[in-house]
């Protein structure tokens, strides 16, 4: 039960984003972090992402991985994230978010799970998020705090043809 609880009193959580669609990307084969191109959640989560993150710990230590695929649908200032995870566990999770842009690279966000509101802001490729999430362990509810940072990537796919 120790283990369990320092696992997730004050879990990080990383979230690399790769877009199915290429956004943004230059001719090549190549992972591009562009930290010049400004992370703008409504043109980035405007239909499908499949995305891969890791929780860590306190300490830094990986305890959990997972991928999720996720819809965005945005009107104006307003976006919803149907969030679908799939742990490396094989825990499967589902989370909607409620967002709304509230300044230039300034955001608020809401979910069932989240306890008030969360905050985030932009600078550059990186979102940073900071919210307490209500987490069940072992029948238990506890309140964790979260800072979470998405990295806007984008990868491109060159096929190789043999002669």
């Amino acid at each position: 039960m120790l283990e369990l609880l320092t696992r997730i009193i004050k879990p990080r959580l990383v979230l690399l984003i790769m877009s199915l669609f290429l956004l943004g990307c230059s001719t090549g084969s190549a992972v591009v972090i562009d930290a010049d191109k400004p992370f703008k959640l409504e043109e980035f989560f405007q239909g499908d992402v499949k995305a891969y993150g890791v929780l860590l710990n306190f300490n830094d230590e990986l305890t959990r991985n997972f991928t999720v695929d996720i819809k965005g649908n945005w009107d104006g200032d307003d976006g919803i994230l149907d969030e679908y995870f799939v742990y490396n566990d094989g825990e499967k999770q589902y989370r909607q978010w409620r967002i709304k842009k509230i300044a230039e690279g300034r955001y608020e966000g809401r979910a069932d799970d989240i306890i008030n509101v969360a905050i985030g802001g932009v600078s550059g490729s990186t979102l940073k998020w900071r919210y307490t999430m209500a987490l069940e362990v072992d029948g238990t509810t506890w309140n964790v705090v979260f800072d979470d940072a998405m990295y806007q990537v984008c990868v491109r796919f060159i096929l190789l043809r043999r002669q």
